[in-house]
């Protein structure tokens, strides 16, 4: 079966809830999206807002509160939110490229410890960390053992340990000093746990934003090409392949539909580090080639998107005087009537949590952006 360059966006939008907002429990849309960036603590807010309807951030809160959506380094080696179920098999997935991420990096090697003496400290951290910490609190314990080397050895643990962060309450459930707990058992993940993992992780990488490519998957965990052939290779008689406008071999879930090429995709504005932006190796899925500079910059910053017809089309700031709309190219009276009805929306979400969200990444317009047109939404 071939596939459309369209079709491979309606198929992402809509696997991703972004063609039609859906009545659904915060935790089992988590599910059905396999993970949401969660680096800033306001996007998975934002992330769910666009696509759950009637969403209110109290039930994310709570579900943050109760551990039924939990936050932890994953994928990307960044911070992911993932429904609590999918968090020991993801970290099995992830555990070795967390693990060499931090224990062959200079920042711990220049200490002349082995990875052996860090992951020594495992069972011990797990069991002080069985009660919420913060970041110095646990600092200060590892320095009983490791003394001037302790802040390298937790920078280094608190990627690839199983931890959870803790909610810290309002406006996000999460901030500043991050509170960390013990998720798992502190030993490392046998062969057959981390193989179970990466297919686990696969099927839901595919059903949420597939077709993908095995370049794809890479680009969304960076897990290594052989871990990724072998699942593959395992999953063979559950997945389908298909062709695109690419030379890349696409995969997808032999049941997996994919919707007719003239639905239509209806305006978005997706937060900072939106998932759909990074589950893909190469732009033109919802980014165009000649956007993807601006609003992936080389620091690894996602700006926050406008997605018009599915695909972005400029990017979103809150200023002082409301919601700040920019396109990169002229959109017509349609286009920005739909953004600017969500727009409202959105500032209206703002006003009770947040109003000045994403402030702090302001420096991004202030270095010039090709911006053809603006709107400003006020609250």
């Amino acid at each position: 079966m071939s596939l459309t360059a369209r079709q491979l966006l309606l198929a992402t939008l809509d696997r991703q809830l972004l063609l039609e907002r859906q009545r659904i429990d915060v935790a089992e849309a988590v599910r059905r999206l396999c993970a949401l960036q969660a680096q800033s603590p306001a996007s998975p807010y934002v992330a769910l807002w666009n696509r759950v309807e009637d969403f209110e951030p109290a039930d994310l809160d709570e579900a943050f509160a109760d551990r039924r959506i939990v936050k932890a380094t994953l994928m990307r080696i960044t911070l992911h939110a993932v429904h609590a179920e999918d968090h020991a098999p993801f970290h099995a997935a992830m555990s070795s490229c967390l693990r060499a991420s931090r224990l062959y990096d200079r920042r711990f090697t220049s200490t002349g410890l082995s990875p052996e003496e860090a992951d020594a400290l495992l069972p011990a951290l797990a069991e002080f960390l069985g009660e919420p910490h913060t970041g110095p609190e646990v600092e200060e314990e590892v320095t009983r053992r490791f003394g001037e080397h302790a802040h390298r050895v937790w920078w280094a643990l608190r990627t690839y340990a199983p931890l959870h962060h803790v909610p810290a309450g309002r406006p996000w459930s999460f901030a500043l000093p991050n509170v960390y707990r013990s998720s798992l058992a502190p030993s490392a993940p046998t062969p057959p746990e981390t193989a179970a993992g990466v297919r686990k992780l696969l099927l839901a990488h595919l059903r949420a934003f597939g077709p993908a490519s095995a370049q794809d998957f890479a680009r969304f965990t960076l897990l290594p090409r052989a871990a990724i052939t072998q699942a593959l290779h395992e999953l063979d008689d559950r997945l389908a392949r298909l062709t695109g406008p690419g030379r890349a071999v696409l995969f997808d879930l032999a049941d997996a539909v994919v919707p007719a090429e003239d639905t239509p995709a209806p305006p978005r504005l997706l937060p900072m580090w939106d998932s759909t932006m990074l589950a893909h190796a190469g732009p033109g899925r919802t980014v165009p080639a000649e956007y993807r500079p601006l609003v992936v910059r080389r620091n690894g910053d996602v700006l926050p998107c406008i997605l018009v017809d599915g695909r972005v089309a400029g990017v979103w700031r809150a200023t002082e005087a409301g919601l700040e709309l920019s396109s990169f190219h002229t959109l017509g009276r349609p286009g920005w009537e739909g953004l600017t009805a969500e727009a409202a929306k959105l500032s209206a979400l703002l006003a009770d949590r947040d109003p000045a969200v994403y402030r702090r990444y302001g420096h991004w317009w202030d270095k010039g952006l090709p911006v053809v047109e603006t709107r400003v939404v006020k609250g």
